[in-house]
């Protein structure tokens, strides 16, 4: 179990911290820049994501910000309504979030079955991995965090191919440093020295990074890199020029119904989002915590309407920054609030320095972090546990790979929820086979819930009973019967005598008129039945 102190907690959540900083800042920016969005808005709504909804949440671990999967809705939004009015539907939005999260509505995450969850941290883990190898090889087009298949028309595999035939040889050498230390570190020097446990080999990737790149600029090594291959912040050059990025939203578009249905589509889908990453990240969570799920969403309408208050992306949890915080090291909710801290310092006083940042060094550290979300013995253990298991997993990793994250999941749901009535079909009674005073008998024990989705099997079951046998329909353990079960039976009772079969029914009191309406064999067959029990 973690301790609760801060000081305990802080030589684990400081490191982290720094790590998810490094992280998030290229994915704000680059989700800004999809989003058709000003560049700062995206840091904005990582600072608010990182500082208020890390207080306000109760997620140990999970780290909110702006999110790729709402970038097309955003982008499409601020194109019809315009900068300011757009800004005014985050804040409607956080307000619905608020009133879900009073109602209750983040129960749910809990109908989203592990094989899903587990399908989409892997799927997305496969996807960063894809994602990232352009970027460690020198081919930035494709926005960091980026998570869909499909980039304009480009994709995913399409970019791989382009980015080996314009290799840049300055970002390959920071991505074999990058990578070199980030394996010594992890394999070799952690285990020799605690030091190394404090100090995040992520850290150092960074900074040698930065150091080669400086050495690039002047003149030592004979490689260059563009600017397109490095962090790109907006560099305020006064106090008075930062707060400037910082705009209101349009507060006389309130009577503009518009405004309105893209908050609801926003509130719905960050919710969803943050509900799925919520799941997720718990999860992966070593101390196997749960987060209060309708906190979350109070949390997450606190802060998209702070955000779109003063100039900010919707904000949602999200899974590339909260694994990272997982994967490296983070244990309590001070690293998320620090990384958001980190965010608005760099942002007000070292905007150069975080300028000097290759994406081939981040590139490095989230491959890490995909290869923890996407070890190929997850795969072996999921395939372990049978098809019904198995194979709604793949069809969410697929999904995410080939589609988005959103399209993934409804696809894993899809497939998971034909196993679901599949099960529920086989599994709805169980049939026994005796023999009473001559006569075939066949026992069909239905099971706790029997609903509508029972019907065909049921119904397929008692077809089954030959001519001339006996059928027990017994509902003894049955708490709830559905209407269309009762139905089918009453038809079945009527139509028994026709073909020379007995019926016994066990409580089911809704049948009990159709005793004496059928042959004199029920109530004969029902004694000697209950005579041999």
């Amino acid at each position: 179990m973690t301790k609760n102190g801060l000081l305990e907690n802080i030589r684990h959540d400081l490191p982290a911290s720094i790590v998810v900083f490094c992280v998030a800042m290229p994915l704000c920016l680059g989700i800004a820049l999809a989003s058709g969005a000003p560049l700062f808005a995206g840091v904005i709504a990582g600072i608010v994501g990182g500082m208020i909804v890390g207080m306000a949440s109760g997620s140990p671990l999970g780290v909110s910000g702006p999110a790729a999967g709402l970038a097309v809705i955003v982008l499409g939004a601020i194109n019809s309504l315009g900068w300011e009015a757009f800004l005014m539907a985050v804040v409607i939005a956080g307000i619905l979030q608020i009133i879900m999260g009073y109602l209750r509505m983040g129960i749910i995450a809990y109908y989203f079955p592990t094989s899903v969850i587990k399908g989409m941290l892997t799927g997305i883990g496969v996807i960063i991995i894809l994602k990232q190898i352009p970027h460690a090889l020198g081919y930035d087009a494709d926005y960091e965090g980026d998570l869909a298949f499909q980039t304009g028309e480009a994709n995913t595999l399409t970019n791989l191919e382009t980015a080996w035939e314009v290799l840049t040889p300055g970002v390959l050498l920071i991505s074999a440093v990058s990578l070199f230390i980030l394996i010594l570190w992890d394999a070799v020097l952690i285990k020799k020295h605690k030091i190394f446990g404090l100090i995040q080999g992520p850290v150092v990737v960074v900074i040698c990074g930065i150091l080669l790149n400086q050495l690039f600029q002047a003149g030592v090594l004979p490689f260059s890199l563009s600017k397109d291959q490095l962090v790109n912040i907006p560099v305020a050059a006064t106090v008075g020029d930062f707060f400037g990025q910082f705009s209101l939203p349009d507060f006389s578009q309130l009577t503009n119904i518009n405004i309105y249905v893209t908050a609801v589509v926003l509130a719905l889908i960050a919710s969803l989002e943050t509900l799925l990453c919520v799941e997720a990240t718990d999860k992966l969570d070593p101390f196997k915590r749960t987060t209060p799920t309708n906190r979350e969403l109070k949390a997450q309408g606190l802060g998209n309407m702070i955000s779109g208050f003063i100039g900010g992306l919707p904000v949602t949890q999200v899974i590339v920054r909260s694994s990272t915080n997982i994967t490296f090291g983070g244990r309590t909710k001070t690293s998320t609030i620090l990384h958001g801290f980190f965010l608005l310092l760099s942002a007000l006083a070292i905007p150069h320095v975080i300028n000097m940042i290759p994406l081939a060094s981040l590139a490095c550290i989230l491959f890490v972090v995909g290869y923890k979300l996407a070890k190929p013995a997850l795969f072996k253990a999921m395939y372990q546990l049978g098809w019904h298991q198995f194979i709604p997993f793949m069809a969410t990793v697929l999904g995410i790979v080939f589609t988005d994250l959103l399209k993934g999941i409804a696809i894993g749901m899809a497939v998971s929820i034909f196993y679901i009535l599949r099960n529920n079909y086989k599994n709805s009674y169980d049939l026994q086979k005796t023999t009473v005073n001559g006569r075939d008998t066949y026992k069909i024990i239905l099971s706790e819930e029997v609903s509508f989705l029972n019907k065909g099997s049921i119904l397929h079951a008692i077809n089954q009973v030959p001519t001339g046998s006996n059928i027990v329909i017994d509902a003894s353990k049955s708490k709830v019967i559905d209407h269309d079960i009762i139905d089918i039976l009453k038809d079945y009772i009527v139509n028994a005598k026709n073909r020379d079969v007995g019926v016994q029914v066990i409580n089911i009191p809704a049948l009990e008129p159709l005793r004496h309406a059928n042959n004199h064999r029920l109530i004969a067959n029902e004694v000697a039945y209950n005579s041999r029990n």
